[in-house]
């Protein structure tokens, strides 16, 4: 078995290059700021490693390496630099080159319009993320539970026809209220979109994996390929789509915040390598029911955080409580066991 600090030595190396690329360009306030965003992206998102590494397990060697080596390029400039430009074009109605040069040399007014369009790109990665975490506990064939006082009941509700939509539909409405009534509909809309895009991604990799054989696991399989790695890159692209926006209040830098987050993306993927290949899912049972309650918290706290203002400190806490919690449930399991063994 590798020692552990090696699947962090690329991370590493790609984290010192920003910092050292920082410093040059921006001296040691910008090395700073890199380093904060690194730290800040990679607490935030360790609960999309677990189930990066939950759905990833299923897979090839060969698809694994194409998810961590493509996926990392799409992660960090993708959905770090290109993604908010192209928000910004559509919010501001203005063409590419404008909007990279209003990036360049108009970072204030650059991050403001991203800012003005928090509210929609919240409520799409919010529902696509609630649907991801509703789909894992209303799955009907679900039998291993952690919180078993509301997983039991959730999961008979998985006899309901599309009841993770209806869940999320309604979260949707009811957070809608906390917003003023001008911004109401377009918050509605984007959230709708991130249902309907859940749906397609998971409906694609369904279609072009074929039938399951009769086995059908405790949540849905995202098969390997290009759907599943699609669906993979979606999960990614919604657990940063706030940390682009929060990053705003350290830096107006564009290059800077695509460094902080990007080196904190690829430690993201070490995270998931390492849960991979150690089989972590399998000896703590319930670290996967964890992450999947932090995604639940995250996309709540999203929905809410487009109306009222949360401290992004918040979510990281609550993301780190609920995997330490599971990661302690599983522990206390694994010696119940061997204490009962004959």
């Amino acid at each position: 078995m590798k020692p552990t600090y090696s699947y962090f030595t690329g991370s590493s190396i790609f984290c010192l290059i920003a910092l050292v690329i920082a410093f040059v360009f921006g001296g040691m306030k910008a090395a700073m700021t890199v380093l904060f965003l690194t730290v800040l992206e990679t607490s935030l998102s360790f609960d999309n490693a677990v189930v990066n590494a939950g759905i990833l397990k299923d897979w090839s060697e060969v698809w694994r390496r194409r998810f961590l080596t493509w996926g990392i390029i799409i992660a960090v400039f993708g959905m770090r630099l290109v993604f908010p430009l192209v928000i910004v074009g559509i919010a501001g109605g203005i063409g590419p080159l404008n909007t990279i040069a209003l990036a360049m040399y108009s970072p204030a007014e650059y991050s403001r319009i991203l800012s003005s369009a928090h509210h929609q790109i919240a409520a799409f990665g919010a529902t696509f993320l609630m649907m991801v975490f509703f789909s894992f506990f209303v799955a009907r064939h679900k039998t291993e539970h952690w919180l078993s006082v509301i997983e039991k009941p959730l999961t008979r509700l998985g006899k309901m026809e599309a009841i993770e939509a209806a869940l999320t539909l309604a979260a949707l409405l009811g957070a809608s209220r906390l917003l003023q009534a001008p911004l109401r509909g377009e918050f509605i809309e984007a959230g709708i979109w991130g249902i309907v895009t859940y749906i397609l991604s998971k409906g694609l990799a369904a279609l072009l994996g074929g039938d399951d054989d009769g086995v059908v696991k405790h949540h849905v399989i995202v098969r390997q390929g290009i759907c599943g790695f699609l669906y993979l890159e979606l999960i990614d692209s919604s657990f940063s789509f706030d940390g682009v926006i929060g990053a705003f209040a350290l830096t107006n830098n564009l290059f800077f915040i695509m460094l902080g987050l990007g080196a904190g993306a690829m430690f993201v993927r070490s995270f998931t390598l390492l849960l991979v290949h150690n089989r972590t899912l399998i000896r703590y049972r319930y670290l996967e029911h964890g992450a999947f309650w932090a995604i639940g918290a995250l996309a709540g706290l999203m929905m809410i955080g487009a109306g009222l203002d949360v401290p992004e400190a918040i979510t990281g806490v609550m993301g780190a409580v609920m995997i330490g919690a599971s990661l302690g449930s599983s522990i206390l399991e694994n010696r119940r066991q061997v204490t009962t063994q004959p």
